[in-house]
């Protein structure tokens, strides 16, 4: 077990090089504790420069009560972190990095370049000139039985018996980032209450599409829809049709209700609305028009722009008894069902649900169990949507376990 530091500069492990762990090396670092970063991948941040591939989303502008409510059930355990370091303290510290923001149409803020890669570099420019060491293909084991974390690196395994330890090792998606889950053994070990790792933001499967979905739209956009499940108000956006279902930023923003709705009853059933600028009346009113000799797809396509993917889905998920009847056919047309059965594999999820419960841990995000170990990041069990919504929480929940331990060690207790 770990115990407060008498020394005159205590000594920090950092194991994970995400946004929670080098947000906690800075703020460590800066009370002048010495901090050993670890991370099993030959570089650090490598999930943080993958989600600014197309676009570095790093937070949302909204006003913080909707921010808030993007955490769900978590938002109460969430709303401290985001007090101490929300959307307007990143986007300032962000600035103090020498790079600068905007705000896009959807309320999203960016760098003004759009990319991760030069704010990682000048964030651990400041880390290494403030003694930050950082040590990579360095993966964490778990402890050994005097308590010291094994470390297996290129020199072989070794023990660290550091001062106090932060894990910020992320969830269970993109494994090949780093992200595995490997650390819920050891913490399980240990008796901390651990929630299952879930995919979040991801896709869904269907029980199967049949072959000309396939063949000539898997890949196809499905622009200018809503989605609604169960009697939640639809949601506008888009998103994509693959091979075995669904995903897309639509898909993503509905994936906790989605998933817990197949945990609890095997299928989700959600409805597609193709034509959400229009009421049903009026769809009903353009299908009632005389087609004369034209097929039904010329006249959905000539009264209802209705072609191509959309066309496609309304034969795949319509009885063919109902293109006879225009009050029918409007009414698929503006809630058309689609029965979800599975998420797809939580390796290709954007972000997992799971992990560390709060109630595993106190104020300082310190864990119960293990005195001098604390957790921030996607470790921890919560979830929120695209949008920056994730990364805010990490380096909020980051910096609140570096402050946390910076009490710790200093109060020695």
């Amino acid at each position: 077990m770990t115990q407060p530091s008498t020394a005159l500069t205590p000594h920090v492990a950092i194991i994970g090089g995400g946004p929670a762990g080098l947000m906690a090396a800075e703020v460590l670092s800066q009370a002048g504790i010495k901090v050993d970063l670890y991370d099993g991948m030959p570089s650090v941040g490598r999930k943080f420069l993958l989600a600014g591939v197309g676009g570095m989303n790093i937070t949302h502008s909204e006003a913080y009560p909707a921010f808030l409510s993007r955490y769900a059930e978590r938002a109460p355990q969430i709303a401290p972190l985001l007090r101490l370091f929300g959307a307007d303290a990143l986007c300032q510290w962000i600035h103090d990095l020498g790079i600068e923001t905007f705000v896009g149409s959807s309320g999203r803020v960016f760098p003004t370049d759009m990319k991760a890669a030069p704010l990682l570099r000048a964030w651990l420019k400041r880390l290494r000139d403030s003694g930050v060491v950082i040590h990579t293909r360095h993966r964490w084991l778990g402890w050994d039985d005097s308590g010291g974390l094994r470390i297996d690196s290129p020199e072989g395994e070794k023990t660290v018996k550091p001062d106090a330890t932060l894990l910020a090792l992320g969830g269970g998606s993109w494994s090949r980032l780093g992200s595995d889950g490997a650390w819920m053994l050891p913490l399980e070990q240990r008796g901390v209450r651990l929630a299952p790792l879930q995919p979040s933001n991801c896709g869904f499967e269907v029980q199967a599409w049949s072959e000309l979905m396939v063949s000539k739209f898997a890949g196809a956009p499905l622009k200018n829809i809503a989605i609604g499940l169960n009697d939640d108000v639809p949601r506008l956006g888009e998103c994509v049709i693959t091979a075995t279902g669904i995903e897309g930023s639509l898909i993503y923003a509905l994936s906790a209700p989605i998933r817990e709705a197949i945990n609890q009853h095997a299928s989700a059933t959600i409805h597609l609305d193709l034509l959400p600028g229009r009421p049903v009346d009026k769809v009903q009113a353009a299908l009632s028009k005389p087609r004369g000799s034209r097929s039904m797809s010329k006249h959905l396509h000539s009264q209802l722009g209705i072609d191509g993917v959309k066309a496609a889905l309304l034969r795949e998920l319509t009885p063919a008894e109902s293109f006879a009847d225009p009050a029918l056919l409007a009414k698929a047309i503006k809630a058309l069902p689609l029965t979800l059965v599975k998420t797809r594999p939580l390796d290709e999820a954007i972000s997992s649900a799971g992990g560390v419960m709060f109630e595993s841990m106190d104020e300082r995000l310190m864990l119960k169990q293990q005195p001098g170990v604390f957790c921030a990041g996607e470790m921890l069990d919560w979830e929120a949507p695209t949008g920056g919504y994730l990364l805010t929480a990490c380096f909020a929940s980051g910096r609140a376990a570096g402050l946390g331990m910076v009490e710790w060690l200093k109060r020695g207790a």
